[in-house]
């Protein structure tokens, strides 16, 4: 691993996390970001509907494939054996929702396959300390891996810049009662600076490069991991590792994720 960046400027102070609901400002040209919401949290998930594809045991059968895969990491895997993953597609995929395949979630948008995501998030955990702090994910989908990273840190920000795909995560999301996570409407390549430093930035879509924004968001010590495309023209996993002396970049495999747009629609 090198570095590729010069050396950060002085670590950002630590900010008191900000009210909610919150309105992320408006940019020029594009529409003022909506309030963003919070799922509340403290009971149970609603009990399986019994449709077959969504039991415990169906869901329990994944994980060990992904384990058999290489997947190691406990707290991952424990947060893959307890997020249904059903209760984030439409009804009539459910039958296919715990297959390793992305499916189509809407707006031209994907639910990415359990062993990327399973992948993506173990690469964010590895040698970090558990559970993660304040997390930034970019790019909310249908809410599935926001649920993930709520079980994996202290508080989550998730960001989506499609209405539709931000108002379907709320209602997919509502009823699991998760206090620490924080869905917001607005651009991602902006990443959230009122929530900044965060320990962990992850993305589910792939641009030319990193967005700027979200590596000056990072903290110190802190982890961002996201699809870009290598010199090469192929998009990678890229591990961006934000260190005293200086930023560390490390690429990947191959992925094949949606491309990263400004603005919000």
């Amino acid at each position: 691993m090198k570095p590729r960046w010069p050396a950060p400027a002085a670590p950002v102070a630590a900010r008191s996390r900000p009210g909610f609901p919150v309105k992320l400002p408006a940019q020029p040209a594009m529409p003022q970001a909506r309030p963003g919401g919070t799922v509340a949290r403290g009971g149970p998930m609603p009990a399986s509907s019994g449709v077959g594809m969504d039991s415990q045991a169906v869901r329990f059968a994944m994980v060990r494939k992904l384990e058999a895969q290489g997947v190691r990491d406990p707290g991952v895997l424990q947060a893959l054996r307890t997020v249904e993953r059903h209760r984030f597609v439409d009804s009539a995929l459910a039958n296919q929702a715990y297959e390793d395949t992305s499916l189509p979630i809407g707006l031209g948008q994907t639910i990415s396959k359990p062993n990327v995501v399973a992948r993506m998030l173990e690469l964010l955990c590895h040698g970090q300390p558990q559970p993660l702090g304040r997390v930034l994910e970019i790019g909310t989908g249908c809410g599935y891996q926001a649920a993930l990273l709520s079980h994996l840190s202290r508080e989550v920000y998730s960001i989506e810049r499609l209405r539709g795909l931000h108002e379907r995560a709320r209602e997919n999301l509502r009823g699991m009662r998760l206090s620490n996570l924080h869905l917001l409407f607005g651009d991602g390549m902006l990443g959230f600076a009122r929530g900044a430093p965060y320990a962990a930035i992850i993305a589910a879509a792939g641009g030319e490069d990193l967005p700027a924004a979200w590596v000056d968001q990072l903290a110190v010590g802190g982890r961002l991991v996201a699809p870009a495309v290598s010199r090469a023209g192929q998009q990678h996993l890229v591990v961006i590792d934000k260190t005293p002396s200086g930023l560390v970049r490390t690429e990947l495999e191959a992925v094949l994720f949606v491309p990263l747009k400004s603005g919000v629609a």
